[in-house]
């Protein structure tokens, strides 16, 4: 309830790493051999460089009582050449070389002195983390600074681009720390270079079409024995060039025979074990060919559950990474939270999504939002696995690929809006798509990628310009090249053309015309009162919603959800403040009043959690440090439901409300604000819990001074602040709380409090309809403005109406709730409760739900978590943090490896997974090295 502060795909994988990985050590030697390195003879006027010539640096002094000086390299080979050519002296580390920036100097500075000087760091090791000079890049059109994957010996800069130096400390994933000057800020001549615009129509081509039949001749013809793909010079089969002709054929016919045989072949124990397990039995699945696998099963009409003797599906979630690489204990194949892994490259990760859509099951939100966050500034995908800060190179077979599997998630409008717009952009005049940025002739594969893309966002006229493109690169006996210019047909291309010239694309190929439910509907009874009927007008589907929140891999075997992440081991340990909120979701919509009898029963008799902790446990009823908004909320639900608060989980909560309100303000840090505060309430929100208990309890007289002071916590605007004791801004949630609870009251000074509290919110509305929150455009503020508003509802029905379609914009494919329009993607259980009951404008003070005629069943001690379970990033409920009137919780933080100042930090064998798959890419990524500081390599 509410919020408080809230490239080509290759095979041979494993030989091709072994070379990177021995360039990498070479590239690094490369440097090692100078330490200290003069200033340049005569360094290139800052003037000369323009946005189209050269490239800037700037290094800020600041830390050091000097100011940013800059640079300038009208023909940079490396960021270290460029920082010489632009007048700056470096020092490098005994350790680690030249390569390494440790120190930096410039004549226009304190006599050219380089910084830090000697007595406060010695450069004979690598830096520590927290003290070191961090190397930022930004691109043409770039406005924010992203944190350099490459060190300054490996980083080449091109025409208009701006390199940083920043002294300081930053996490491993280069968030934190960055310059504090923006890169128009120190571009040549000043202020930022054009940003293309989108393009409102094609380029002028005439018309053409793929000759399907064609395509799909030459592909049969390189099956051996019709069912398998074979390498020139080889006996084994190759797996991944025989699920790319699947593809290709079953796009072309949905029932073709040859595909099917292919897929059969696939389908062999033998076949399936040396593909997607080469570890064997109970070894880790290979998850590139494990996806594969599964597709080639959705595509042929096959059970990617009983596919080869395995469970596709269930291996896929079953290996979903649950924390980053350096965090905790290292897990083989693993680089960052949400990764399948072993995947190593996006577009095995985006068809790992792709595949458990289209099977009928929900993906990890970890590892959809995995793919959100390989957006690159430009709105394009980059092709590699990337950390947060990662170099972010956009290439259209990522862009599409990925395109396709957020639509197919939902829920991520924004971020699939931005790669539309990047994949227009970046199409050719001629209505090809390059294989890279930087080139300018087209590519068959990413021509195909992109236009698949296009055609399921509905953009026809674009993805028809590719296919034109396309009619003009087809060899007279079907296939195509690698590239534009390429004389011989190769496989990959070819199948990827394929799909796109049929019409199709990798989605629409494995998706059922009716995808089954996830998780069987319930069995509840008819309840004795109806489900609330939600104000008029188009809204969520609280039906999908409720399924979403009752669903056992969320609500623990139907009792509570946990705090901490969902995905890994369970951990045990209870979030009654986000159970009680799903309760009261199910409360408001009366969809499931089993599984609400369920929660009801676990709190109220005794139920404990996988630590033994009950719900007193979180209340602290009984204590010094009883919280007075976990009571209210407690008593809350017990009223709701016909529960006695008076006998809940075996404690007077009523009682214990009045007991807990507070005489005076305290020096105990929390415990009490002001007289008529309830003790360790620190928010509006925990506050009106406690009053909204009390009053329809019929104690409104004991109730009184909390009243007063909820009262007084109204700013004049006619808004409520957020946090008590602490100075806080108005809010839409704690408003929204503050007018439902006052509501109860029927005298004038309450009702006049709750007329100004629903202006005041009806103020607050975006154009959107949605409602300012701690994390953006916020469903749970919108829901709790529903709420609110219904207090008036012939007054305010449009607003309601429009904030009704608001919530139903931001529902998933799952029937969960985005946290935030533009936010974080995938759904939320936090947001989704509040969404859940907020969409029926039912007040929490009016909150009643009749359990009579529903079946207790036996109450669990503890519970285990299924494995596979969806994560979601917990938000805080205002009071909710330990102790108070909810829980806080969530994810594990976010990293990614520490950028390179000269070599790279990181391990070997994290960051060969992410070298997997990768073509030209790879050799510039597997130089990005460094020592971790302190080490003794």
């Amino acid at each position: 309830m509410g919020t408080e502060q809230q490239a080509k795909r290759q095979t041979g994988t494993r030989r091709r790493f072994l070379s990177l990985a021995t360039a990498s050590f070479l590239a690094l030697g490369a440097g090692v051999g100078f330490l200290t390195v003069p200033s340049s003879a005569s360094a290139d006027p800052v003037e000369q460089c323009t946005a189209t010539v050269g490239a800037v640096v700037a290094v800020d002094f600041g830390p050091f009582g000097g100011k940013v000086e800059r640079g300038c390299d009208t023909t940079p080979t490396t960021g270290y050449e460029l920082l010489h050519t632009g007048g700056f002296t470096t020092t490098g580390t005994v350790h680690d070389g030249a390569g390494f920036i440790c120190r930096i100097g410039n004549g226009s500075f304190n006599s050219g002195t380089q910084y830090p000087t000697p007595d406060k760091e010695e450069c004979v090791l690598t830096p520590q983390a927290t003290a070191y000079w961090s190397y930022w890049i930004a691109s043409p059109g770039q406005k924010n600074w992203t944190y350099s994957p490459l060190g300054a010996l490996a980083r080449t800069p091109k025409p208009g681009d701006v390199d940083a130096w920043v002294y300081g400390g930053t996490d491993t994933g280069g968030t934190k720390g960055k310059p504090s000057f923006s890169p128009d800020d120190v571009r040549a001549g000043g202020g930022s270079t054009p940003d293309p615009t989108v393009p409102t129509a094609p380029p002028s081509v005439p018309a053409g079409s793929v000759d399907l039949p064609a395509a799909t001749r030459w592909l049969t013809g390189r099956l051996t024995d019709g069912e398998r793909v074979v390498d020139e010079g080889a006996t084994a089969p190759n797996h991944f060039f025989t699920t790319e002709v699947v593809f290709a054929l079953a796009a072309a016919d949905a029932n073709s025979p040859a595909a099917r045989k292919a897929a059969d072949f696939l389908a062999t124990p033998a076949q399936t074990d040396a593909y997607a397990y080469p570890a064997g039995k109970g070894g880790v699945p290979d998850a590139t060919a494990a996806a594969r696998l599964a597709l080639v099963a959705e595509a042929t009409g096959e059970d990617p559950r009983d596919f080869g003797g395995h469970d596709l599906l269930g291996d896929l979630v079953k290996y979903v990474c649950p924390r980053d690489v350096g965090d905790g204990d290292t897990i083989e194949g693993c680089l960052t939270k949400g990764d399948f892994r072993t995947t190593g490259q996006s577009d095995a990760q985006a068809m790992a999504v792709i595949a458990l859509l289209s099977g009928g099951v929900t993906p990890p939100a970890d590892a959809v939002n995995r793919l959100t966050a390989l957006q690159c500034e430009d709105g394009g995908f980059t092709s590699v696995l990337i950390r947060a800060g990662g170099w972010c190179d956009s290439d259209a077979n990522s862009t599409g690929l990925i395109t396709l599997a957020l639509r197919r998630a939902g829920g991520h409008d924004a971020v699939v809006q931005k790669a539309r717009g990047y994949l227009k952009k970046s199409q050719l005049a001629t209505g090809a798509w390059p294989s890279a940025a930087y080139m300018t002739t087209g590519s068959p594969a990413s021509t195909a990628w992109a236009a698949q893309a296009l055609r399921a966002l509905g953009d026809d006229a674009f993805a028809d310009a590719g296919i034109s493109w396309l009619s003009r690169h087809q060899f007279p006996a079907g296939g195509f090249g690698f590239e534009e210019d390429d004389t011989e047909s190769r496989l990959f291309p070819t199948s990827t053309v394929a799909l796109a010239g049929a019409g199709s694309d990798l989605v629409t190929l494995t998706t059922k015309k009716t995808d089954p439910p996830t998780t069987p509907p319930p069995t509840t009874p008819t309840p004795t009162t109806p489900p609330t009927t939600p104000p008029a007008g188009a809204g969520p589907d609280l039906k999908r919603a409720g399924a979403y929140l009752t669903d056992h891999s969320r609500l623990i075997q139907g009792r509570y959800y946990e705090s901490g992440p969902a995905t890994g081991p369970h951990t045990g340990f209870a979030d009654y403040g986000l159970t009680i909120d799903g309760a009261y979701a199910l409360a408001a919509t009366g969809t499931d009043n089993t599984t609400l009898r369920n929660i009801v029963d676990f709190l109220d008799k005794g139920g404990k959690d996988g630590r033994n902790r009950g719900i007193h446990d979180w209340t602290l009823i009984g204590t010094k440090y009883a919280a007075g908004g976990s009571i209210g909320k407690t008593a809350l639900l017990a009223e709701a439901v016909g529960r006695d608060p008076r006998h809940f989980g075996g404690q007077d909560l009523i009682a214990a409300l009045a007991q807990g309100t507070c005489a005076a303000r305290t020096d105990i840090p929390k415990q009490c604000a002001a007289k008529g505060n309830y003790t360790y309430a620190t928010s509006v929100f925990s506050q009106s819990l406690g009053v909204m208990a009390q009053v329809r309890a019929g104690e409104t007289a004991a109730a009184a001074e909390p009243v007063a002071y909820l009262r007084s916590l109204q700013d004049p605007s006619g808004g409520w602040v957020s946090l008590i004791g602490e100075p806080s801004d108005t809010e839409v949630d704690s408003t929204a709380m503050a007018a439902m609870t006052l509501d109860l009251l029927p005298d004038a000074g309450s009702q006049a409090a709750v007329d100004k509290g629903l202006a005041w919110l009806a103020g607050r509305q975006k154009e959107d309809g949605g409602f300012p929150g701690a994390s953006g455009n916020s469903v749970n503020s919108a829901a709790l403005a529903v709420q609110g508003l219904s207090l008036d509802a012939p007054k305010y029905a449009a607003q309601i109406a429009r904030a009704r379609e608001f919530l139903a914009s931001q529902q998933n494919a799952d029937g969960g709730f985005t946290i935030a329009r533009g936010g974080q993607a995938g759904s939320d259980v936090r947001a989704s409760t509040q969404a859940t009951g907020g969409a029926t404008g039912t007040s929490f003070g009016l909150l009643t739900r009749d359990l009579n005629g529903t079946t207790p069943e036996p109450v669990p001690s503890t519970s285990v978590r299924p494995s596979g379970s969806p994560s979601a990033p917990v938000i805080v409920t205002p009071g909710e943090a330990a102790g108070g009137a909810g829980s806080a919780g969530g994810t594990g933080p976010g990293g990614g490896g520490l950028a390179a100042t000269g070599a790279q930090v990181g391990g070997l064998a994290a960051t060969a997974v992410a070298l997997t798959l990768g073509g030209w890419g790879f050799i510039r990524a597997a130089r990005r090295r460094r020592e971790t500081p302190g080490s003794g390599s």
